[in-house]
């Protein structure tokens, strides 16, 4: 008969385990944060942002068109950095999502 965990060893083992899912990842999060940051810098310096959300519709369902054309009629650039900002945002979320499902699975030792 296998013994049973304590609430205590349970708790070590779910933060043991969270040490090591953060090892492994705080690497690649922090880089994806950093590129994140700087994507969005270099988007802020090349388009008048202002602009781009005064213009924008009213009607919500008119939106994805504007943005679709926006982003088809900007620089070679901008398009780049944008694609650059939604794939680190991706990876951040994926991985924050990830982190805490593991955090709050019980383990199964």
């Amino acid at each position: 008969m296998e013994p049973m965990q304590t609430n205590i060893e349970k708790n070590v083992m779910r933060r043991v385990h969270l040490m090591r899912l953060l090892g492994l990842i705080i690497s690649t999060v922090v880089l994806a944060l950093i590129t994140l940051t700087l994507a969005l810098w270099g988007i802020g310096r090349q388009v008048w942002v202002a602009r781009v959300f005064e213009n924008a519709p009213d009607d919500f369902t008119d939106l994805p068109r504007f943005y679709l054309a926006a982003f088809n009629h900007t620089r070679l650039i901008v398009q780049a950095l944008a694609v650059l900002t939604f794939v680190s945002f991706i990876y951040i979320a994926r991985s924050t999502y990830r982190a805490l499902v593991d955090f709050f699975t019980p383990s199964r030792v």
